[in-house]
């Protein structure tokens, strides 16, 4: 017979797994094969139960004096007088707070590593305004410091993305904050790639001299003659034209092709397997998530218009330091926005910011605000940031209460990086993915007392042991790394 608790996480789990496997089934996988697949395997730990906590669940619900149940890697309850499971580890959580682990859904960690010398400078591939065959995860160097002081910030998960020098910069990857020596040991499981794309200033400065474009109009042309190239691709691998059930659909046309007899040709005799266009025709498909660098307003909407124009969808706008002015079209649409608190004016396309930016983007129904980072710094506390926007609503009229913002920080990101069935939220059956703080993680006193990734405590602040140092950090003094936690 079950124990209640372990029948709770089997019931629990069961409906993850039959809602993951439907979204799977659901999702073209065409684009999606991996030949670098993940190798991340969860940390064995015993149950955890975190007791008499204030629990911010990240549904937009707050507990007082409720205990959170960890167990096989999964959250198992959350509520009030949970059992102890034999064997499971009592945490005394009075007078702190437990949140899902923080998300950052734009973080350059491991492609342009502390420290930053020019030979880690590996997040920008500058040789053609589209450059979307390469994939950052390539570039991952999973020894970056900055992954442990993030760790000790509270964040268990992050995308990593290209540079924005380029129109349409590569694949994105989705990681795991755990120590590895290989970046597949971090890399989330069948976690969609992100597409990286930039509108305005950035790939103007960089190509405006090597050929173009150097126009907002020539960025456009660009984007718009990429897609067409996918659409054809697709088109001639007989997925064009709505032709979106085919059995292609199920492989890779390139894994049904006799290269050896046919020339590196497909079955139809076309052309070549073609790396660039594989990724843009992923994301028409929707295999791949399209996340877009952009500041202006009027350039979203172009952007959200050139997404209607190639049947694809904009998973959230980057930076966006004027997304309040299409709050609403944004909900709509169902693109998330993530930004900034209060980065503003260090360029043109920057200077029209307003620090309730979130506060505004957030008001809408079904909107989809998100704290990012963009930052090996800001990072390590992403929940600051998220309380200076909770503080600029205020002074502005708006009231936003800590269990809607930390939305902002863990179920949003999620929900745009695509792994909102699995993490994100502290609900029964999803990933043990979990922060306890010191207290109000939106105060400037807010400390992340312990960190826990699938259930395994991965940080602990009082616990030396349970403070991953970075291979490329040892023998180097670093005078009060434990009293902070290890953020530097």
């Amino acid at each position: 017979m079950l124990r209640p608790h372990t029948a709770a996480l089997a019931a629990a789990l069961g409906l993850v797994l039959a809602g993951a496997a439907h979204a799977q089934g659901d999702r073209p996988s065409s684009f999606a094969h991996d030949p670098y697949p993940s190798t991340y395997e969860r940390i064995a730990s015993p149950a955890v139960l975190i007791h008499g906590a204030t629990v911010l669940t990240g549904t937009g619900e707050r507990l007082e004096g409720a205990d959170v149940l960890m167990a096989d890697g999964r959250i198992v309850q959350v509520g009030r007088g949970l059992s102890l499971p034999a064997g499971a580890t009592r945490i005394d959580g009075s007078g702190k707070w437990v949140t899902p682990g923080i998300i950052d859904i734009h973080s350059h960690l491991g492609v342009y590593p502390s420290p930053g010398t020019r030979s880690h400078s590996d997040g920008n591939e500058m040789t053609a305004p589209v450059t979307a065959a390469v994939w950052a995860e390539h570039s991952v160097w999973p020894q970056d410091p900055g992954f442990d002081a993030a760790r000790a910030g509270g964040v268990t998960s992050l995308q990593i993305l290209p540079g924005s020098a380029n129109l349409i910069g590569g694949r994105g990857v989705t990681l795991k904050n755990v120590p590895a020596v290989s970046y597949q040991g971090m890399k989330f499981p069948d976690a969609p790639w992100g597409l990286k794309m930039a509108c305005g200033e950035n790939p103007k400065r960089v190509y405006g001299e090597k050929g173009g474009p150097a126009t907002r109009m020539g960025n456009v042309a660009g984007y718009r003659a990429a897609f067409i190239d996918a659409a054809e691709y697709l088109k001639k691998n007989g997925q064009g034209d709505g032709d979106k059930t085919g059995a292609s659909r199920k492989r890779g046309w390139w894994q049904s092709a006799d290269s050896a007899g046919n020339g590196g040709k497909d079955k139809n005799g076309n052309g070549k397997r073609d790396l660039k266009l594989d990724t843009l025709a992923g994301a028409i498909n929707g295999d791949i998530l399209v996340h877009i660098h952009c500041y202006r307003a009027d350039e979203m909407t172009t952007m959200l218009d050139l997404a209607d124009e190639f049947g694809f969808k904009v998973a959230a706008f980057h930076h966006g330091v004027e997304a309040y002015k299409i709050a609403d079209r944004l909900a709509a649409s169902g693109t998330c926005a993530a930004l900034w608190a209060d980065w503003w004016g260090f360029k043109m396309e920057a200077f029209d910011g307003i620090q309730e930016n979130i506060a505004i983007v957030d008001r809408p129904a079904n909107s989809c605000a998100i704290v990012h980072s963009d930052s090996d710094e800001g990072i390590q506390r992403l929940n600051q940031e998220a309380a200076k926007v909770m503080a600029h609503a205020r002074l502005a009229g708006i009231e936003i209460a800590p269990e809607r913002a930390i939305g902002w920080l863990t179920a949003n990101p999620a929900r745009a990086m695509g792994i909102a069935a699995r993490t994100g939220t502290l609900e029964a059956g999803k990933m043990a993915d979990v922060v306890l703080w010191n207290g109000n993680p939106f105060s400037v006193y807010a400390k992340a007392e312990q960190v826990y990734v699938d259930g395994a405590r991965v940080f602990d602040i009082n616990d030396p042991s349970r403070q991953a140092t970075s291979d490329f950090m040892l023998g180097q003094s670093a005078p009060g790394r434990a009293a902070t936690g290890g953020v530097l």
